[in-house]
């Protein structure tokens, strides 16, 4: 049995989701040349995270340049390679919490969750409680423990101020499993949106590959440089005049995906803080709704798709578009 296990989890860390990487991967440009190691990747991280913390990952081998462990005065040179792989926390920082839950779907395999905007998927530097994780963790008591004690049973991620479905995996055969058929880019995931302006087509490929943005780490662009194919699909449901109803299909899943490609292709998404425009809408967060998820079930081999509406706060950008 424990061979077995251990063959499960080398399954699923291979097969993970780009979402769900552990290590954490820059190289310097010539504007960060002479900069101090420690300094580097606090500005750089995409949450908030304390100097101190990253010192102490630093002194613990947590972080290399070039493949050698450095100290935290380190002054980069242009061209380095960071690496920073972030130990799992203690199990003493994951609590349960009672938190409400929009349950889809849920058997002893699998949990299907219709997350509300501004939940975080699970806890992080900055986000200790109140996530998704810990939500599941009071309601299923039954995780995959294959991503460690932080992240029990998750599989996939999407943005806290994104809405919609994400799944969850009950056991470590079906977290290899849901794992791979990500890597495979099998599952389906279908998102609506509302974006700025007017598209040209009305179908569309965004083929533009993602990576960090040199010029603000913390945010992802379309590069050729440290970055991943990345392809997202798009239908027009429906014209504003100076804002368009999508249905976007993403056949690959890197962080902020759809953010950065819509905004790469000058149609960014209304309400996004970071991509886009967050005035003259009330939505606390970017008009994005993961409404579709559809993936094969882990043990009976049946194909299995579900969907949610979206949310009250999307309806209500909709109805002020059509009522002007």
């Amino acid at each position: 049995m424990n061979d077995l296990n251990k063959d499960v989890k080398e399954m699923a860390a291979g097969a993970a989701s780009e979402e769900d990487k552990d290590v954490t991967e820059w190289t310097v440009i010539a504007e960060n040349a002479k900069e101090r190691i420690d300094k580097y990747i606090t500005e750089s991280w995409e949450e908030d995270i304390s100097r101190s913390q990253v010192q102490l990952w630093i002194s613990s081998g947590h972080v290399t340049v070039n493949g050698a462990p450095v100290k935290a005065n380190y002054k980069l040179s242009e061209g380095d390679v960071v690496a920073v792989t972030v130990p799992e926390p203690e199990v003493t920082d994951l609590v349960a919490e009672d938190i409400p839950l929009d349950v889809v779907y849920e058997d002893s395999d699998v949990i299907v969750v219709n997350k509300p905007r501004g939940m975080v998927v699970h806890p992080a530097a900055g986000h200790p409680s109140g996530t998704l994780v810990n939500a599941l963790m009071y309601h299923c008591k039954d995780l995959s423990g294959i991503n460690g004690e932080i992240r029990p049973g998750i599989v996939h991620r999407i943005d806290k101020d994104t809405s919609g479905l994400i799944m969850a995996a009950k056991n470590d055969a079906s977290h290899a499993s849901l794992a791979a058929q990500l890597k495979e880019h099998s599952v389906t995931r279908r998102y609506i949106a509302v974006v700025h302006g007017n598209l040209s087509h009305d179908k569309g490929t965004v083929d533009a590959p993602i990576g960090r943005d040199p010029h603000d780490r913390k945010l992802y662009t379309v590069t050729e440089k440290n970055s991943k194919r990345s392809v997202t699909h798009f239908t027009v449901l429906e014209r504003f005049g100076d804002c368009t109803l999508l249905e976007l299909q993403l056949e690959t899943g890197r962080t902020h995906q759809i953010r950065v490609h819509m905004k790469f292709i000058g149609h960014p998404l209304v309400g996004d803080p970071v991509y886009g425009r967050s005035k003259g809408t009330t939505m606390a967060g970017q008009a994005l709704h993961a409404a579709v998820l559809g993936f094969v079930h882990p043990s009976t081999g049946q194909y299995m798709e579900y969907s949610r509406p979206i949310p009250a706060d999307m309806e209500e950008v909709l109805f002020t578009l059509r009522s002007r």
